[in-house]
Formats: structure tokens, C-alpha cells, sequence
């Protein structure tokens, strides 16, 4: 990871938000709810040129659109912060030519989960670029119930990110850790092995998700990351909503019981079920690359980020 941390300014109220499609096309009717949600909560919401675009076979541009689109929605000086329209596939298109110098210029929150997860970690690996993993425009501020609100707003004023049993916490390994937060989604992780873009997991506190793999596959992609060495000296593990992730016609616990079994070695505590990505509402946003605790206790499990992932306003 990077030497220092770099928080993008605070997002004001009334400052404009760019949504961009770095990935998959998203429905055209989502991203217009989306936008509209965002502009009812205050901000200038907008739409990046191409975010409404469709191009074979399933992405949302051409390599040069999309990453034209990511690359202007940074430099703007009038644009205070970014979200995706959604996930789906593609972003790890745009990494072998992200600009870094160009982003590291003009730091501002970039809102994405799933497929992004790789270019949240590549950003903050290279820069320090505090990752928030959060709400997209078309896939969570599009439905009813889609965004947990107040850790979206504390996240962007500079308050300090606070959830547990409410936002879905609930105890799997009891015990207490506290160390960088850091991870996303699964799949994409483990995907990444292997490359110059494979996520600086060790020693942190890891917040891991997922949706529609079955608890095999969980158990692959988890020991993927152990044989690679990427669980070493892990902090404690976060597990979120992990939506669709069984087995039809196995216990309903499964999940929970490939979880303990594959991560038996790794004397941290461990929690499941915190609502950011991929859940079925709320999307929680997590800060990723801030000082975080974790207590994994069975009468109130919590999730305390311990630093502002902002700057404050100037002035």
C-alpha cells in the first residue's frame, strides 16, 4: 500500500456528483432514478457522457469512452464526487491505463463495489486513495430502501462511519481487532491473483463479500487467497450480507460453517453479514484504507471506523 493515506476533500451539500459507467450498461430507467435520488438528497447529480452508453458485448462503452469518462469526472475541478452506475463487467479493462498521476492530482470519492473492487484496491494500493465501498447510482440509489443514508453522509462530511447488529452485524468468532480496512468483493479478489493488480490484503482488517457463489465456491476463493499467501497476519475478517450464497437443499448454515472451518487457522475474530455491496438493501458505505476496529461480540458486534475519510472543508 501506498506510504500515506490521501482523503479527497469533503463533499458539500449542493456539490455535483458525475455518474460514470466504468463497467457493464446499465438500464437506462435506473440510472435516470439514480440520478434523480441523488439530486432529491441536494447534489448537482449528472451524468458522464457515456454513462448511458450500450457496446458489445455487455459494457456500457469502448475501453477509450469509459475511461475518457473516469478520467474527466477526476480532473473537473467542479466535480466533488464519482459513482458508478452499477457493476457488472469490464472495469479491469481501464487498469493498465488508469491515469495515477492524474488521480492522485484531484482525489475525490469513488463510490463502487463488485466488479470495481479491483480498480478500489489498485487506487489505493498505488495512492493512498481512501476507497469508499458503497451505494452505485443505478443499482442502489435507483431502488426504494437502497441506500443506508447515514453512513453515506457521514463518509463524505468527514464524520466517523459507526454499524453493527442494525446494519446487519452478527457474531461468528468472538474477540476484538483493530487495523486498516481493506477489501471488497471476493470473486474480484481472488481474481486478481496472480497479477501486477493483486490486492495488498496482509495484516489488515478484511472486509470480504460476495453474491450468488455457492458456499463451495466461497471455500475455493478463500483458500485461493490463503495459498497466495494473502491472509497473512489478517487482523480479524468481516464477512457482509453475502446475498444468495447457498446451497438449494443445504443447511442454511453452511455458509457460516465453510467460513469457520476454512479460516480455523487464523486466530482473529470473525463477523458476517454487514449490508455493503451487494445486499438485498441499505447498502452500507464502508471507508476502505481508515483505521478500523472490529468487535465481535455476541450482544453487540460493531464496526467502528476510527478516522474521517475526508479533509474538511476549506474554510
Amino acid at each position: 500500500m501506498a506510504d500515506r493515506l490521501l482523503r479527497p476533500p469533503a463533499v458539500a451539500p449542493g456539490a455535483r456528483v458525475v455518474v460514470v459507467s466504468p463497467a457493464a450498461s446499465a438500464q437506462p430507467a435506473r440510472i435516470t432514478r439514480g440520478i434523480a435520488k441523488l439530486r432529491e438528497l441536494g447534489y448537482d447529480a449528472v451524468a458522464a457522457e457515456h454513462a448511458y452508453g450500450k457496446h458489445p458485448p455487455y459494457f456500457a462503452g469502448t475501453v477509450d469512452e469509459r475511461l475518457a469518462d473516469l478520467h474527466a469526472a477526476f480532473a473537473d475541478p467542479a466535480v466533488a464526487a464519482i459513482i458508478c452506475t452499477r457493476g457488472g463487467y469490464g472495469s479491469n479493462y481501464l487498469l493498465e491505463r488508469l491515469d495515477l498521476d492524474l488521480i492522485r492530482a484531484h482525489p475525490k470519492p469513488f463510490f463502487a463495489y463488485s466488479d470495481h473492487t479491483a480498480v478500489q484496491t489498485w487506487l489505493l494500493d498505488q495512492l493512498g486513495l481512501v476507497a469508499f465501498h458503497g451505494p452505485m447510482a443505478a443499482a442502489d440509489f435507483a431502488a426504494d430502501n437502497g441506500v443506508h443514508l447515514a453512513s453515506f453522509t457521514e463518509a463524505i462530511a468527514g464524520g466517523l462511519v459507526e454499524v453493527g447488529p442494525a446494519e446487519g452485524i452478527r457474531v461468528l468468532r468472538p474477540g476484538r481487532a483493530r487495523g486498516v480496512l481493506y477489501g471488497g468483493c471476493l470473486s474480484i479478489l481472488a481474481a486478481s491473483l496472480g497479477t501486477c493488480f493483486a490486492p495488498e490484503t496482509e495484516g489488515k482488517l478484511l472486509f470480504l463479500e460476495d453474491v450468488g457463489a455457492k458456499p463451495y465456491q466461497i471455500d475455493r476463493m478463500l483458500r485461493q487467497m490463503i495459498l497466495a499467501g494473502k491472509f497473512e497476519g489478517v487482523r480479524g475478517f468481516l464477512f457482509g450480507e453475502m446475498l444468495d450464497c447457498a446451497s438449494p437443499g443445504a443447511e442454511a448454515s453452511l455458509l457460516e460453517d465453510v467460513i469457520l472451518r476454512v479460516l480455523e487457522p487464523f486466530d482473529v475474530p470473525i463477523a458476517i453479514g454487514l449490508r455493503s455491496g451487494h445486499v438485498s438493501s441499505g447498502n452500507v458505505t464502508l471507508p476502505l484504507g481508515l483505521e478500523a476496529e472490529l468487535i465481535s461480540k455476541n450482544d453487540h458486534p460493531q464496526l467502528r471506523i476510527l478516522e474521517p475519510a475526508v479533509l474538511p472543508h476549506a474554510g
